[in-house]
């Protein structure tokens, strides 16, 4: 990659004409995989998990973050706490799959123990029989190492390194489009979770937040011309949104989506579908490889509504079609890296696609390849 570094940078800057986007290795590498878990997402906040799915002190949740295995706790005072999923020991991952661990968080391995705000309580025989404590050895000195988390309502967002900017701050560009939401009424009513998708996270972003494919893809599933869409181009909050008019939303069909929306991002990882009047959708996109990525969606009420298991299930239902209709093209997005034709990264449409043009700057200013 590094000999080719220069070739794709110089195509990616120039300004002449229309743009192109970033080449397929970006997509496809290790060495890109790589450089974007050791620069890229430890210097930010990445979206991690869901404050509702940590309801009971003693509930745990394993993550994977920038390829580390990381914990989210739910602890005594009801705060979430994020670890690395590390006993002290040995290095064993300590949970594997998400539970309540009661009081104490447990080593398989050799039954090291830990509270839940981390700190070591117990570690049987490692000073031998008569169970002291070896010399040289400081028991609060090898809690579990915790890593910064930022709470924003519902959402869990973490910095590996702890350098990035107040989450407050950082996030203020999308804060602002969310404007006239009562967040202490959103309630989550379902979640999707979709497991693998065949595609690196970056495409799954991309597909979100540009609106050109909208009417060509999801045809049947909804119901939102392109002519009325417009993009979102803000710092690290990119995306598209429309106002649907009334002539759309009269001739709309049966069972689709029809209403004026905002398809947002917070840069890497964080997706908000906003629905008017009255919903949200929430992606955790969770990158586990250069083609590998783990999607979940929370479905959310935001006005304190009602609604019947026929009308959950029927929401529930259109979005699960309209994520399967974006992992097909998103899965064929990364087949076609394998051509010698995507060295050059495609071309972007200046008009429709700024907003993902925005989001590749990120990535290459993210992973220092500028």
């Amino acid at each position: 990659m590094k000999q080719q570094n220069g070739d794709w940078l110089a195509i990616f800057k120039e300004n002449d004409g229309v743009k192109h986007g970033l080449p397929a290795q970006a997509y496809t590498s290790d060495e890109f995989w790589q450089r974007e878990c050791e620069k890229l997402f430890p210097e930010t906040w990445v979206f991690a998990g869901f404050v509702h799915e940590l309801a009971k002190t003693g509930d745990v949740s394993p993550i994977n973050v920038a390829g580390r295995p990381l914990l989210l706790v739910r602890s005594p005072s009801g705060e979430i706490k994020t670890f690395h999923n590390v006993c002290r020991h040995r290095c064993l991952k300590l949970v594997d799959a998400p539970g309540n661990v009661g009081k104490l968080i447990r080593c398989p391995y050799h039954a090291w123990a830990y509270d839940l705000n981390g700190s070591l309580r117990a570690s049987p025989y490692f000073g031998g029989n008569d169970d002291k404590v070896p010399e040289g050895f400081e028991p609060k000195e090898n809690g579990l190492v915790p890593v910064r988390t930022a709470i924003w309502h519902d959402w869990i967002f973490v910095n590996l390194s702890g350098t990035a900017r107040e989450f407050e701050e950082y996030a203020a560009p999308l804060v602002a489009r969310l404007e006239g939401i009562d967040f202490e009424k959103i309630e989550p009513v379902s979640t999707i979770d979709f497991g693998e998708v065949r595609t690196n996270w970056k495409f799954l972003i991309e597909n979100f937040i540009e609106p050109y494919h909208v009417q060509f893809v999801h045809a049947t599933t909804t119901d939102q011309p392109l002519v009325e869409h417009y993009t979102v181009v803000d710092g690290v909050c990119m995306g598209s949104a429309i106002d649907v008019s009334e002539k759309t939303a009269a001739e709309a069909g049966c069972g689709t989506l029809a209403v004026s929306s905002r398809y947002l991002t917070l840069f890497p990882n964080f997706i908000v579908g906003r629905y008017f009047p009255d919903q949200l959708g929430v992606h955790l996109n969770i990158p586990m490889g250069p083609d590998r990525t783990h999607q979940k969606r929370v479905i959310y009420t935001t006005e304190g509504q009602t609604l019947s298991d026929d009308e959950i299930q029927a929401l529930t239902t259109l979005w699960h079609d309209v994520h399967k209709e974006d992992h097909e093209m998103c899965e064929r997005l990364q087949a076609g890296r394998a051509s010698d034709v995507a060295a050059g990264g495609g071309v972007l449409s200046p008009y429709w696609e700024d907003s993902v043009r925005l989001f590749q700057e990120h990535i290459v200013a993210g992973t220092d390849l500028n």
